[in-house]
């Protein structure tokens, strides 16, 4: 269903050459550009898609953010994981409503925004209050209040230091040292429970996998993902000349329940 734009409601205004602005509309406000002013009364009450235009004549339309929107615009304080990476991590970590997911460096919230919305209840562990405070935020801004209170929390933890919550669907980590948690991983998931971690270096892979390959997880793989958009213009087709390229890797492993005899392999009578 859509709805007269309102005071208070964020915005994204997008030029004629694609190029996007989001900012909350405000009675009174303005909009300021290379390309003169629109005002925010232009857009006030009016419906999504509508076009307006600047004091100098240059088109803008009117649209509310995707979520892919506002992670990229949003005020950060930390650097984000951005959408083409927030999308397999949905897929990898099985984010589904209901799920319960522990999200350890939370950053600027833009996993947890995509953590929340897919329906996930969600615990952040967090070191740093500015970075606690700013996802809770831009959560906020995004979903509402009322996603953040019934579904989303941060806490002041060090999950190097362990985990509190038990029988977890799912955990989902953006730090330096993801392998300092596998053992706690081990203890807060429910048996088939995945462990999802975005590492932008393959030596912080290589490491992780280590860890992982001695522990109770199995099915451990990591993948990279790459975005190359393509120029269409009549018969000209062919890829841009940029590219969102590497931006972090995603390794993921399934926890295994009781193993009769242990996780090493029974001798074989001679």
């Amino acid at each position: 269903m859509t709805r007269p734009f309102r005071p208070g409601e964020r915005v994204v205004l997008a030029d004629s050459k694609g190029r996007r602005y989001l900012l909350a509309l405000s009675e009174g406000g303005s909009f300021h550009s290379h390309t003169g002013i629109v005002e925010h009364e232009a857009v006030l009450g009016c419906e999504e898609g509508i076009t307006v235009r600047s004091t100098t004549g240059a088109r803008y339309t009117a649209m509310r953010p995707t979520l892919a929107d506002f992670v990229v615009q949003m005020p950060r304080g930390a650097q984000v994981i951005y959408p083409k990476d927030l999308g397999a991590i949905l897929m990898l970590a099985d984010v589904h409503p209901g799920v319960r997911v522990l999200e350890a460096g939370v950053g600027s919230g833009a996993l947890s925004l995509a953590l929340v919305r897919a329906g996930a209840e969600v615990v952040g562990y967090e070191v740093r209050a500015d970075f606690a405070e700013r996802a809770r935020a831009n959560v906020a801004a995004f979903l509402g209040e009322e996603a953040v209170a019934s579904r989303y929390r941060v806490e002041a933890a060090d999950v190097y230091a362990g985990i509190a919550e038990r029988g977890l669907d799912s955990i989902v980590l953006d730090l330096p040292e993801p392998w300092q948690v596998v053992k706690h991983a081990e203890s807060a998931l429910r048996p088939g429970g995945i462990l999802v971690a975005y590492t932008p270096s393959v030596l912080q892979v290589a490491h992780l996998r280590e860890v992982l390959a001695t522990s109770s997880f199995e099915l451990a793989e990591t993948v990279e993902f790459l975005a190359r958009t393509w120029h269409v213009e009549g018969q000209a087709v062919r890829p841009d000349h940029r590219m969102v390229a590497h931006t972090g890797f995603l390794t993921s492993a399934r926890l295994l329940g009781p193993v009769p005899g242990g996780l090493k392999p029974a001798r074989t009578p001679r």
